[in-house]
């Protein structure tokens, strides 16, 4: 049943904000200069630059220059004069060979450096502009490389599957020949049970159920009326048809003792089905996204129950949770509407933090609420139900969404789905093995959990 807005008042949902940092790095870069070395060399020189020339002394003590030196330094000055006046001659022919005037000469060789300061500024306008272009683009490029945002981040879509109570085995007073524990032994399948839902299971991202009984070994029977136990081979129901997760906070999770909840938290993760209840918080990582599992046991303090879940919800939001999922036990068995101490827990969860409340307890459907843009989903009934063998009410459903997380945002929609179910695929008695309905039998368990939606809003107007 695809959730009708119409059919109930419509809440305006309040918004929470998130705050997103992008993060940014900087590389910096040091040139270092290399110094050419200097080299020096002297010679003596007149102060025209000329080589001072030799002087020797002879034996009476008389000074006799030697001028070769200076000879061949002045006939090497002479001829160099000599050639540099010959070239000059040469270019007085050239301009002079084209007809071309000193006037004329003059304002060509002005053109010919006007000509070439413009080229030389072209150049340099040229390689600044370049520069300026490789600075933008290497911002870019590292504008570009930097780190999405949380807005930035791409949505993800997670579909989340519901189940109410499962109960496998038996209690020892019930007759063994309609048992759980007999139909388990005869069919010698443990995907028998759930092959009517395992296409539904096997589609979603993430199953979660209600583990109400022991899997153990333990024989220190509780005092209490019913006492529900199974060997650890039954956690093959639950991981041949894709549950992934179970809830163990209820009022059967102790049925044989401190051990008895022990025994079955080991053997489910040991089969690769995560526990979580009480004080333990289950986070997992589904398509990217960290989830939350927390699951309370009302039924003894609604008060210390509030306190536990609104704490646990605010622990693992602080733990960086994007998506929180609360399963708790509460209600009156065969009671069709939640009471108030129900629904005053469901608001404080949804307040606290939480992107969704689900229940289970009553052995009975009851409706549904949309709370702040978050569902409460009352009671969902049993499901794969060992804890009676023909129960009067065998109707059940399986609440499942879809989420939109993007960052740690989650969108507040209406992606639901209500689907009506039994407990047995036949009427006559429960077979334990929980089945869609169709046709007017899928009319009528749709009709029951609007009904009991429909008084949910009317108590609260």
């Amino acid at each position: 049943m695809k959730h009708d807005t119409n059919k109930r008042p419509t809440k305006r949902p309040t918004q929470r904000s998130v705050t997103s940092i992008g993060a940014k790095s900087s590389v910096g870069h040091r040139s270092v200069k290399h110094r050419p070395e200097s080299h020096s060399h002297k010679q003596a020189t007149s102060s025209r630059g000329i080589p001072v020339s030799l002087e020797t002394m002879d034996e009476n003590g008389r000074l006799h220059s030697s001028r070769s030196h200076a000879s061949s330094y002045a006939a090497e000055n002479q001829a160099q004069r000599r050639s540099t006046y010959s070239s000059r001659g040469k270019r007085h022919n050239l301009f002079d060979s084209f007809g071309i005037s000193s006037v004329q000469r003059n304002k060509s060789i002005l053109i010919i450096v006007a000509l070439i300061v413009v080229v030389i500024l072209a150049l340099m306008i040229g390689l600044a502009q370049c520069s300026n272009n490789t600075s933008s683009n290497a911002d870019a490029n590292l504008a570009g490389s930097a780190p999405l945002t949380t807005q930035e981040a791409q949505a993800t879509t997670l579909t989340v599957t519901f189940a109410g109570d499962c109960t496998l085995g038996t209690d020892e007073a019930f007759n063994p020949s309609t048992s759980f524990n007999a139909v388990y032994d005869d069919v010698e399948n443990p995907a028998y049970f759930l092959q009517n839902v395992a296409d539904i299971f096997g589609a979603d991202d993430l199953t979660i159920v209600n583990m109400e009984g022991t899997l153990t070994t333990s024989t220190t029977r509780a005092d209490k009326t019913f006492a529900f136990k199974g060997p650890a081979e039954y956690s093959q129901v639950l991981t041949s048809s894709s549950v992934e997760a179970a809830s163990v906070a209820n009022n059967h999770s102790r049925d044989y003792g401190e051990q008895s909840l022990t025994d079955t938290i080991e053997t489910l993760d040991a089969a690769g089905v995560q526990t979580f209840g009480y004080d333990r918080i289950a986070y997992l990582d589904v398509k990217g996204i960290k989830v939350a599992l927390i699951g309370a046991n009302a039924l003894s303090s609604y008060e210390e129950t509030t306190n536990q879940v609104t704490q646990q919800i605010t622990e693992a939001r602080n733990l960086g949770a994007q998506l929180v999922l609360v399963y708790i036990h509460w209600g009156i068995e065969r009671d069709y509407i939640p009471s108030a101490d129900q629904i005053n827990l469901g608001h404080a969860a949804i307040d606290a933090g939480a992107d969704l409340v689900v229940g289970s307890h009553p052995h009975v459907i009851q409706g549904y609420e949309q709370y702040q843009g978050r569902y409460i989903v009352y009671s969902l009934g049993n499901f794969c139900f060992g804890g009676n063998s023909n129960p009067n009410d065998k109707d059940c459903m399986i609440f499942q969404q879809t989420f939109t997380v993007q960052g740690d945002e989650v969108e507040k929609n209406d992606n639901v789905d209500f689907i009506a179910c039994s407990i047995s695929s036949t009427p006559s008695r429960n077979n334990y093995q929980p089945t869609p309905a169709t046709g007017d039998e899928k009319t009528r368990i749709e009709k029951k959990i609007q009904d009991s939606t429909d008084q949910i809003y009317d108590s609260s107007i």
